[in-house]
């Protein structure tokens, strides 16, 4: 039996001597790297963060404590020690425990997550609700370097330095090397300015000098300085928080003593942690971004499972960027931090000046890019749907507004698989139809989409093509950069009785139900603008229109169809296929569209109930 196996709660943690913390923290390691082996996941970032991870749930008193975590993928050692040990095989699967926290999971997950920056602001949300409460639990907030170009989380810190609540923020640094000051001089520096004596003398010289104001400021000054000198820490001093660090992130002893003081300090704290992705496994170590998130491999080769050979949709973006930016000079690709997600890497490559990785950001990304309009240039912006979410206010006031001319290429548009509820593109139609002057494409194979993009970036004004995560049918690819003709439809099969209105790659499903059912099946293509004349003309002539669509059916272009057949006094039924109103929850892609009834099957039920009434 291991000591690990002993552990079903962070008060069994607790329990054991510090001595044997460092053993704890191998078996974990070992343990984490072995399961993610097997399911997939997040490996890199877990790696780094399990000695932060039992150090806190050592020294707080987890789950009266609330510990915070940003984005949530480093959570993997925190779920091990919160009682879901035997859980992680089910990790990112269906009915499974999820790959971010979950509130609904465990009384541990403080905050859900999934999105970056959130951690502060929920942390001081909690700090500020004990307060009003008058319980004296703490509150930490444990967020990455990634994180902190985020502005809501500058936001938060500005917010949470203004008060005196016992508030700790952990920066958790993991884009640097442990350099030469963050050795034993600077551990014992931090272990100093934590400690109790440091806070009272501190307290006790600012109220003598208080009294001889040119010595106070000039104390204060010098004492800045000095600290400038060591740590880089004078920015959130400034904002109103005690900085203390940074310290080896994988030093238990430091880590540890340090929190154990700061739990005693009053008012904001902010801990800067130096940790290394990958830590202890050579693969990840090396290339932290290859192993950041991962499908199931051999541990011992760190070579992953073979998939399909079809290039993904992300794959034809890629392709189609590099080869529209040889052809116009004009075009710029930007990423808010997705540059590998998003299919960036051999763009970033072959015109880096014309690259941007503007950080996890995406509300400057959006506003980056009307402005690099503004002046000539034709910017594409490479974005998840469910980030496009956060910069839904430049979208419409500095994008649509002023009518510029930006490309949004819309990944993970529809279900995303194991990622779960927080990365759906469940919602994009829904919130991009009603702005104006916005163009919305939505591919049904990969060709259109290579088609669709060359149609959206020639198009002179806001424009967003939206395609989903994997791959597509294997459609094959032209050569060239032929846009389609703007607002209008394919058919792909004529029948009778029903007519499929697929928009976008819920067409594959649609030609099968129709083969049955002897159908219709138009490709769709654009969302806005509708091809109307031919909706008008399929009312006519069929008693049953379907649309179909991988986003929430609550307004997305099955309604878009309705208003148009509304408007125009067309009577006729229609059936709107869709993602149901609810979150979807993790599983594979393919289960989370025979639950939404999008598989031809459920098509074919639903329109022979229809049609027999």
């Amino acid at each position: 039996m291991t000591l690990l196996d002993s552990i079903h709660s962070p008060a069994d943690l607790r329990g054991l001597d510090g001595k044997q913390l460092k053993q704890m923290a191998d078996e974990v390691r070992a343990f984490l790297l072995d399961s993610v082996s097997h399911t997939g996941g997040h490996l890199a970032s877990n790696l780094g963060a399990v000695e932060l991870t039992i150090a806190l749930h050592y020294v707080y008193d987890t789950p009266r404590d609330r510990i915070v975590w940003d984005v949530g993928h480093q959570t993997y050692a925190h779920k091990i020690l919160t009682g879901r040990k035997a859980a992680m095989a089910g990790l990112r699967r269906g009915g499974g425990i999820a790959g971010f926290p979950r509130r609904e999971e465990s009384e541990y997950d403080a905050f859900g997550t999934g999105h970056s920056s959130t951690s502060i602001s929920a942390a001081l949300g909690m700090a500020e609700a004990f307060r009003q409460g008058g319980a004296e639990h703490r509150a930490i907030a444990v967020i990455g370097d990634g994180a902190m170009t985020a502005g809501m989380a500058f936001e938060a810190l500005n917010n949470a330095g203004a008060t005196d609540l016992p508030l700790l923020v952990v920066l958790n640094d993991n884009d640097m090397s442990i350099s030469p000051p963050v050795g034993a001089l600077n551990n014992y520096l931090a272990r100093l300015m934590s400690g109790q004596f440091y806070a009272k003398a501190k307290k006790a010289s600012d109220l003598v000098l208080s009294k001889m104001p040119p010595i106070k400021e000039l104390a204060k000054r010098a004492e800045e300085h000095m600290k400038g000198m060591i740590t880089p820490g004078t920015l959130f001093e400034e904002m109103g928080f005690n900085y203390i660090g940074p310290i080896d992130g994988h030093d238990l002893d430091v880590l540890v003593e340090t929190l154990k003081n700061i739990r005693r300090l009053e008012g904001p704290q902010f801990l800067h942690v130096v940790t290394k992705k990958g830590k202890g496994y050579e693969p990840a170590e090396a290339n932290p971004c290859l192993y950041h998130g991962v499908t199931p491999f051999d541990a011992e080769t760190g070579i992953a499972e073979k998939t399909g050979g079809k290039p993904s949709y992300t794959q034809i973006f890629g392709d189609w960027l590099c080869d529209m930016a040889a052809a116009d000079s004009k075009l710029v690709g930007i990423t808010p931090a997705m540059r590998e997600g998003s299919g960036l890497v051999r763009f970033s490559e072959a015109f880096p000046e014309r690259y941007f990785d503007v950080g996890i950001a995406e509300q400057h990304a959006l506003t980056f890019a009307a402005g690099l309009a503004c002046e000539g240039e034709k910017p594409v912006v490479a974005i998840y749907s469910t980030f496009l979410q956060r910069a839904y206010d430049q979208l419409i006031h500095d994008i649509a507004l002023q009518n510029l001319d930006v490309t949004l290429a819309i990944d993970r548009a529809g279900p995303v698989g194991a990622d779960g509820a927080t990365h759906a593109g469940s919602f994009d139609l829904t919130f991009l139809r009603c702005v104006p002057n916005l163009l919305i494409a939505a591919p049904s194979d990969e060709n259109e989409c290579r088609r669709l993009l060359t149609t959206a970036f020639l198009h002179p004004g806001p424009s967003a093509v939206r395609y989903p995560r994997g791959g597509g049918p294997g459609a094959s690819l032209e050569a060239g950069l032929d846009p389609l003709p703007v607002g209008r439809s394919k058919t792909r099969r004529e029948g009778k009785k029903a007519a499929f209105l697929a928009f976008g790659p819920v067409l594959a499903e649609c030609l099968k139900a129709a083969e049955e059912l002897d159908a219709t099946v138009v490709d769709m293509r654009f969302v806005k603008p509708l091809d109307e004349t031919r909706i008008l003309e399929l009312a006519r002539t069929h008693e049953l229109l379907v649309t179909a669509e991988e986003n929430a059916v609550m307004g997305g272009a099955g309604a878009a169809v309705s208003e148009c057949l509304a408007a125009n006094n067309a009577l006729v039924r229609v059936l709107h296929c869709g993602l149901p109103d609810r979150f979807l929850e993790q599983d594979t892609q393919e289960n989370q569209r025979l639950q939404s009834q999008l598989d031809a099957a459920s098509l074919v039920s639903k329109v022979r109930k229809l049609l027999s009434e």
